[in-house]
């Protein structure tokens, strides 16, 4: 049976009574359907699970009660950041989705060469907001209770500037992951947006310590790559071991 769940970002205590917002009270009413006296979980990304019952479910006000805590996420053995160039419209949403249901530590948005979409100002506010919705709606359904961090896109530069090694994925590349050494308790993913990072990118990349590898022989699209990629590396050396 499927667990209804909702994030609330507030502290969560058992016994209290608090009011949802709009986004909750819209969840719980048109989306879940639930009505007073049901339960559901509620989780605020601290990696806790709380049980909740319904209290009242009015169109402006709608409270429910912390019931304890019903389980705990165990802490993954790697933790993995994705850092990917920028792509148009669905193909991102559907990376961030994937990813985070796949366990994915931190994802970093990637200004790079070929990126085909330009965020500055109030746009990138806008889309940051979206993407950040992705992100809490695919925990939602996928369990976890702990929330991805999600950081400000930056120009790939910048990011290999504090990620000094990782691993790069290039169709190019001579080595496969299960060639690779497990990587200890961290684990950086680069991958490039549509079009994958141009060839002076590659080499900033290698230069700054990360190592080339493929996936079979076949060119992944952007938003397939990091799923995929994800996939294996939790089966070689993650929580799906």
């Amino acid at each position: 049976m499927r667990v209804s769940r909702l994030y609330l970002d507030q502290p969560l205590s058992t016994g209290e009574e608090i009011g949802l917002d709009a986004r909750g009270r819209h969840y719980v009413q048109q989306v879940l359907r639930l009505r007073v006296g049901q339960t559901l979980t509620l989780f605020n990304g601290d990696g806790n699970d709380y049980s909740a019952e319904l209290l009242s479910a009015g169109r402006r006000d709608c409270r429910v009660r912390v019931g304890p805590v019903t389980r705990t996420e165990p802490s993954s053995p790697l933790r993995l950041r994705l850092a990917i160039g920028i792509s148009r419209g669905e193909r991102m949403d559907f990376a961030i989705q994937k990813s985070v249901e796949l366990g994915v530590h931190a994802i970093t948005p990637l200004h790079t060469e070929r990126s085909l979409v330009q965020l500055e100002g109030e746009r990138l506010k806008k889309r940051l907001e979206h993407w950040r919705g992705v992100v809490v709606s695919a925990c939602e359904q996928s369990g976890r209770a702990r929330i991805p961090r999600l950081r400000t896109p930056v120009p790939l530069d910048d990011w290999l500037s504090t990620h000094p090694q990782g691993l790069l994925l290039f169709h190019g590349a001579e080595r496969s992951l299960a060639d690779l050494p497990p990587p200890g308790e961290d684990l950086s993913l680069l991958i490039g947006p549509e079009g994958g990072l141009s060839e002076a990118e590659r080499g900033r990349a290698l230069a700054a310590g990360f190592s080339a590898v493929l996936l079979g022989p076949r060119i992944l699209r952007t938003e397939t790559a990091p799923l995929a990629a994800l996939a294996a590396i939790q089966v070689l050396w993650g929580d799906l071991r």
